[in-house]
């Protein structure tokens, strides 16, 4: 089932999740929910808290498209440094740019509570500080000077590019 994903403004957005407890049929739906509401948004991550429920579970797509489900996740360690351009589907249409690290290597637990570690790279990286940003209520736009519209984006580049000429 689709969810409809919580926009800023929503103070659940704001909130401290809870750890999950609990592997059953109730996570697993969740789960599988929050998979079909990636897809269909055409995201690349996903927090619990964005579909309204305070639990610490996040989705992040890799950029081979396979989905890591973490559930009660920490970052382990991390290094390097990337500076790009950041969006959020609970802030849609808006962009910033972020520093985020390189290089993330996440522990969390799957579906049946077994613990796992992952590591990734780039954009995946940038993608697990970003979702797991969400579990405490944090939203990415704290960690920029700026938003900006797609429009504002493209005016920014064109003037980049004419100064160059």
């Amino acid at each position: 089932m689709i969810r409809e994903i919580v926009k800023k403004g929503d103070e659940v957005l704001n909130k401290k999740c809870h750890p999950v407890t609990r592997f059953d049929r109730k996570l697993h739906t969740l789960l599988d929910d929050m998979r079909e509401t990636l897809i269909q948004s055409n995201g690349v991550g996903l927090a619990a808290p964005q579909v309204g429920i305070l639990r610490r579970v996040v989705l992040v797509m890799n950029e081979q498209e396979h989905i890591h489900e973490l559930i009660n996740p920490t970052i382990v360690s991390c290094s390097g440094e990337q500076t790009d351009l950041e969006g959020c589907l609970s802030l849609p249409g808006r962009y910033g740019i972020v520093t985020r690290p390189m290089v993330v290597k996440v522990r969390a637990q799957d579906r049946n509570g077994n613990w796992y570690e992952v590591e990734d790279e780039g954009l995946t990286a940038r993608c697990f500080c970003h979702e797991l940003d969400h579990l405490d209520g944090h939203l990415f736009d704290e960690l920029c000077e700026a938003t900006y519209t797609l429009k504002e984006l493209e005016e920014m580049e064109a003037q980049a590019e004419e100064e160059e000429a």
